[in-house]
């Protein structure tokens, strides 16, 4: 177990970054997913089909595949783009040999995947409360915009935050596939440690026990959390 204690720094780095990744994505998945989540509620149907379709897709896709199609797929998209462009506008060329950042695109795959999990997860804590909550809101004189951010959304989120602490325990978790486009969190770190040490056991039993932790933390401060709310309630 020497190799491992050795390896700690090196391993408490990768978790860093994984907890860093985990954190941004998830804040940017709660910002689409809610969004997201009111456009499923939405009666435009147009908005309905579009939110349906984005949660569709990233709900009936694998993590990897987004996550390759972000960071290798991107870049041809913009440069199609801006061919398109310059040969039918002729506006200059702006963009050449555009490669997309590692942790740019871990942040922007790893989001919009949580954002399609958290939508329908905040689509269920709406429609959870009860339709006479609306009804009294409106009939005090609120718009449905009023009523929805100052009575429906502050009882909805409540139900939501033990759901939403599965999303980031999971998300978490999930984070070791970005190791496919070089981002060294965690797990990438522990498979670096094992090429040059070949102490495969030791290192990745240490990985699994920092993961461990993470998610137990977390599964408290979530559990805190709710309870807080119900007493609050």
């Amino acid at each position: 177990m020497e190799i491992a204690i050795n390896s700690l720094p090196q391993l408490l780095k990768g978790a860093s970054l994984t907890v860093t990744i985990t954190v941004l994505s998830v804040t940017f998945g709660c910002i689409i997913g809610l969004i997201v989540g009111l456009a499923r509620l939405s009666k435009n149907k147009l908005l309905r089909l579009l939110a349906t379709a984005y949660v569709d897709f990233f709900r009936g896709t694998p993590l990897l595949v987004q996550i390759l199609i972000v960071y290798f797929g991107t870049p041809i998209l913009l440069q199609d783009a801006q061919g398109f462009l310059v040969d039918n506008y002729g506006m200059p060329q702006l963009i050449s040999n555009y490669a997309m950042p590692r942790l740019v695109a871990a942040v922007i795959a790893c989001s919009l995947n949580s954002g399609a999990y958290i939508a329908e997860i905040f689509r269920a804590g709406v429609q959870s409360i009860e339709r006479g909550q609306m009804e009294a809101a409106r009939s005090l004189g609120m718009s449905p915009r009023q009523a929805m951010r100052h009575v429906i959304l502050p009882q909805a989120f409540k139900r939501v935050i033990p759901p939403l602490g599965n999303e980031f325990i999971a998300l978490m978790k999930d984070t070791s596939l970005l190791s496919v486009i070089g981002i060294i969190e965690l797990t990438k770190s522990g498979m670096l440690i094992v090429a040059w040490s070949y102490e495969a056991f030791a290192i990745y039993l240490t990985v699994a026990f920092i993961y461990l932790v993470m998610t137990f933390t977390l599964s408290r401060v979530v559990d805190y959390l709710e309870r807080r709310l119900k007493t609050s309630d």
